[in-house]
């Protein structure tokens, strides 16, 4: 059957199934174990569908965090004509790698 859910993190939403790897932005005080995400905005089960206005109530996600990681690097150049002015500046995101172990659809 397919089982998946829609959750919503860091002002992102991810459609994630039990297994899958995903990253995403750093959470507050959290380095290792067992993450859950309570912003859960769709939830399939086979044919039984739910769907939140705004959230599903009582349906979580659950993830171990694997490892932090770091996403490309994005390179901005600042620049002005005739103003002897450059600048390159370099950004790299961190994230946190996280596994999918359960999607639990509330009552």
């Amino acid at each position: 059957m397919d089982k998946y859910a829609i959750f919503e993190t860091g002002s992102k939403q991810y459609r994630v199934k039990e297994g899958d790897e995903i990253d995403v932005e750093l959470l507050d005080g959290v380095e290792e174990g067992l993450v859950e995400f309570k912003d859960v905005l769709f939830v399939r089960d086979g044919a039984d569908v739910k769907v939140g206005a705004p959230r599903v109530e009582g349906a979580v996600v659950r993830a171990d965090v694997v490892s932090p990681v770091r996403g490309p690097k994005v390179i901005a150049y600042k620049y002005k004509k005739r103003k002897s002015y450059h600048r390159k500046v370099g950004h790299r995101q961190d994230y946190i790698r996280v596994k999918i172990k359960e999607v639990a659809h509330g009552a």
